[in-house]
């Protein structure tokens, strides 16, 4: 393993990072020269064997690492630190959110909530012919891809349909842009089946955008609420201090036990040694880096301390189901079995019950509590399916697919994510693919996202690359296209098994 001077004299030496790509690695290979905040021995050796995991946030956290500034604050009211005035029109509008947005840190270095940017706009568009919204907006949403070159960097918008939300996805479909993703919230009361029709074609041409259930979200997280960067639903205004997270998989060899001692005796443990690495993490970043005291965001209002909370990822569900089934001498496995699934659902619900009785400081936004999330994974994930998801190549068909997942949506409040991959007939059948969405958010599907396998994007987790700039590896302008060529490589994310889309006539249970 190279030392720290010689990973760094690599990377200043690297032919393939961009001069951005090098700040950014550098910083975090001078953070991490620090020592990481203190842990008990035991919560250490579980980090080391990577039975919990820090995401490798780095050792000394000093910026929130999901941060979701309520924009339309300063636009309405103007920034003393930017040193600009309330915005007056579109094109005010527009120059203010990259000027933001240039200032709002994250954990990947840009921004990961560009605001729900129809909301934001449409007060600006009044006098604005269809032709001005075009050109502006085009330039604006180039902009967002160069500027920010990171597919983690996230818009959400409006469950009506609306004159900016329209043209958004008409960009969209023209541009074919990684950056920004895009979520849709939506609202069976106020969400057009014209609006979804229009969002579903877009995703046929760009793998964007996903869609919310935002009746669900707004009960657990109010009306101000965001999913941004990777599934992750938080608050306006406020954020995630951290995000960590407990291997399912690997707590569960780590004992030799059978399901009934895991989850009265292990699962306690780890969840207990996961909540105390994040308590530490939290810890250092308000009480000893200062972020939220010296950030001219808290200082101007756009985002509050209390409204963050801090995010408990769990993954491997998956696998930890299929070695205990093994083990308890019962066939069946994650996703084709009602006893494995069963299983499943009985171990999110027990971290789902620990975590939302277990005290976290600084968490006022999830009333001192943190949210549980479902982690969609990273590249470095090998023979670990994410979050709660079946594992790829393995999948059951649509309904089965759907019964399964949707179970355990309503406990991880931080979002979760499962992503289903759609042959040519969606294309053939766009308004079955809004009868499956509608029917999915029936069934308590909090996210939902598809993939169709004939254009050119792959999507990862909840992020997207191309699979042109994959093949121009081993550089790369979008700082995410690394990760998600290790996810292809590792973790074989493009060979999800497609479904056939055929129309709620001959898949009643979709319309039901």
């Amino acid at each position: 393993m190279a030392t720290a001077l010689e990973s760094i004299r690599e990377t200043i030496n690297s032919q393939t990072l961009t001069y951005k790509q090098k700040v950014q690695a550098l910083a975090g290979l001078a953070e991490n020269l620090l020592e990481a905040p203190r842990l008990s021995k035991e919560c250490a050796e579980a980090l080391e064997q990577r039975i919990i995991c820090d995401m490798y946030e780095g050792n000394a956290p000093y910026r929130g690492r999901y941060i979701l500034p309520d924009y339309s604050i300063a636009l309405k009211h103007g920034s003393t630190f930017l040193e600009i005035p309330p915005a007056q029109d579109l094109d005010d509008a527009l120059a203010y959110l990259l000027i933001m947005y240039s200032q709002t840190p994250s954990i990947t270095g840009y921004p990961v909530y560009f605001g729900d940017l129809d909301t934001l706009l449409l007060p600006y568009v009044d006098d604005v012919s269809d032709e001005e919204l075009y050109s502006k907006l085009k330039r604006f949403w180039i902009s967002l891809d160069r500027m920010f070159p990171d597919a983690f960097a996230h818009t959400d918008l409006s469950p009506t349909y609306n004159r900016v939300a329209k043209m958004i996805l008409l960009l969209e479909r023209e541009l074919l842009q990684v950056v920004p993703n895009i979520s849709v919230k939506v609202d069976p009361e106020l969400t057009s089946d014209a609006y979804l029709l229009d969002a579903v074609k877009t995703v046929f041409e760009c793998g964007k955008p996903h869609f919310i259930n935002d009746p669900m979200m707004r009960s657990d997280l109010g009306e101000h609420y965001a999913a941004v960067s990777c599934y992750n639903s938080l608050k306006v205004g406020g954020g995630s201090h951290t995000l960590v997270r407990l291997n399912l998989r690997e707590a569960v060899l780590s004992s030799p036990y059978g399901s009934e001692e895991f989850l009265s005796d292990i699962l306690p443990h780890f969840v207990a040694l996961t909540a105390e690495l994040m308590e530490s993490r939290i810890r250092y970043l308000v009480e000893e880096s200062g972020f939220y005291d010296s950030s001219w965001l808290s200082a101007e209002g756009l985002i509050n301390i209390d409204n963050f909370s801090a995010m408990f990822g769990i993954f491997g569900l998956a696998e930890a189901v299929n070695i205990l089934m093994e083990r308890d001498g019962v066939s069946g496995t994650y996703g084709h079995s009602e006893v494995a699934n069963e299983l499943s659902y009985r171990i999110t619900s027990e971290v789902s019950e620990i975590v939302a009785t277990t005290p976290m400081p600084y968490c006022k936004g999830n009333g001192g509590f943190a949210f549980l999330h479902s982690q969609s994974g990273i590249d470095l994930d090998i023979g670990v399916t994410a979050g709660t998801r079946i594992p790829i190549g393995t999948e059951p068909p649509l309904i089965q697919h759907l019964n399964t997942v949707a179970r355990h949506h309503h406990l991880f409040q931080a979002g979760v994510s499962d992503i289903l991959a759609f042959d040519e007939t969606a294309v053939k059948n766009p308004e079955a693919v809004v009868d499956v969405i509608k029917g999915a958010f029936k069934s308590g599907m909090r996210d939902f996202t598809f993939n169709l396998d004939s254009n050119d994007f792959i999507r990862i987790t909840g992020y997207l690359v191309r699979k042109s700039d994959l093949a121009k590896m081993p550089s790369a302008r979008h700082s995410s296209t690394f990760l998600g060529a290790g996810a292809v490589e590792g973790s074989h994310v493009d060979t999800r098994k497609t479904k056939r889309v055929v129309s709620y006539e001959s898949s009643p249970l979709l319309s039901s």
